[in-house]
């Protein structure tokens, strides 16, 4: 069967870096390369292509960062036409772009011009919608600028919005995460990213760490939350993601189901599956040599990774997957599993039913200790390469 093929396309510039962001993200100094950036994008695209000899069509695209919504609606409708004329899209292809409220003010942003380029899905970078809590975090706009980047965006055609919130923010409550909640919801969006800040290594909150919330605390937010969340009709299909019906993120849904992708773009990694390998790809980091050259990295992941791999996306899902999809999307035989299935099944962080495997309303609950049995070499069986 062949797997599902999906384009991840990078933009590396902001207006500033965040203080929690470990992404490729460097601080835009003067006007952004628009124009040449695209002939770069498409030039690793037809490159990738050409490497790969990809006869798939494309499921999804998105648009991630930095901050996308920095390059203009015609720069971003020129990529996608080149695009597609390199490589066929599906019919229904899901088409995301990542925006920052702030790059929205007076109309910086042309959501009917991203509409008619080919993009239908939006993610606006809220995190918060309290102004006190958006400065701690360095964010560049105001609570009333996310909510009239939402109405924009809506009132100019877009029927597929997500939001991006976080909670356990530096000296949140639990009444704050609520009101946070409670203001997105009731703007009505289709999907929802609630998650958790956490502190990355090479970060400026790495260095010099906020004080935040207590365990019990963030356990009373997450509670609650999850209960707003779905008396509200959302749906929790992975550890942070929330959608009504039918409005599930197809294209991060490709990558924890350990689909194929292809990533284009300064400091864009990428998963292609071919002749029975399991490839990574990775781009020139700096935008400033990626416009010069894009190099890439190809590198296959090593059978005894491949199993880890394979859980560390898979089990975020609150869905099961199957043992037979293990086995047709690795390559390995699903036995090398039953050491780790025993021990988490005896902790009562996954439930095994035939051949169908999920991880228990616990394991989500404490999905990092779950994750860390996956890694842990003693209980997944491993081949050679």
């Amino acid at each position: 069967m062949t797997l599902p093929l999906a384009l991840y396309v990078h933009v590396p510039w902001c207006i500033r870096k965040c203080p929690y962001c470990d992404f490729n993200s460097h601080a835009l100094q003067g006007e952004i390369p628009a124009n040449d950036y695209i002939e770069a994008l498409v030039r690793d695209l037809e490159a990738d292509l050409a490497t790969f000899e990809e006869q798939r069509e494309i499921v999804s695209v998105f648009f991630g960062g930095g901050t996308p919504s920095l390059l203009p609606a015609a720069a971003i409708g020129n990529f996608i036409a080149r695009a597609r004329r390199a490589i066929a899209f599906s019919p229904h292809a899901e088409i995301t772009l990542e925006a920052n409220p702030g790059t929205v003010r007076e109309g910086a942003v042309d959501f009917s011009g991203l509409l008619k380029s080919g993009v239908n899905r939006l993610s606006l970078g809220v995190q918060s919608f309290d102004d006190a809590h958006l400065g701690a975090l360095g964010r560049i706009h105001s609570a009333g600028e996310a909510m009239r980047a939402f109405e924009l965006a809506r009132s100019e055609g877009f029927d597929n919005i997500n939001l991006d919130l976080m909670h356990g923010l530096p000296g949140q409550l639990p009444e704050n995460a609520r009101a946070d909640l409670r203001a997105a919801i009731d703007l009505r969006p289709e999907h929802i990213s609630w998650y958790q800040l956490t502190i990355e290594p090479n970060t400026v909150f790495h260095k010099r760490p906020p004080a935040l919330p207590d365990e019990d605390i963030l356990d009373e937010i997450e509670t609650t939350g999850f209960e707003m969340l779905a008396d509200a009709g959302f749906h929790r299909y992975e550890i942070s993601a929330f959608a009504r019906q039918g409005r599930m993120a197809r294209h991060n849904l490709n990558y924890w189901q350990f689909g194929d992708y292809l990533g284009v773009g300064a400091g864009a990694h990428g998963k292609i599956t071919r002749q029975g390998k399991v490839l990574r790809t990775a781009k020139t980091r700096m935008p400033e040599d990626y416009l010069r050259h894009c190099g890439r990295r190809i590198e296959p992941v090593p059978a005894g990774e491949l199993a880890t791999e394979y859980l560390m996306n898979a089990l975020r899902l609150t869905s099961p997957f199957s043992l037979s999809t293990f086995e047709r999307r690795t390559g390995l035989p699903a036995t090398q599993l039953q050491p780790f299935l025993a021990r988490a099944v005896d902790k009562g962080l996954l439930a095994v039913s035939g051949s169908e495997v999920g991880t228990t309303p616990l394991g989500l609950k404490f999905l990092n200790s779950l994750l860390a049995l996956a890694m842990d070499e003693s209980v997944i069986a491993t081949s050679s390469d």
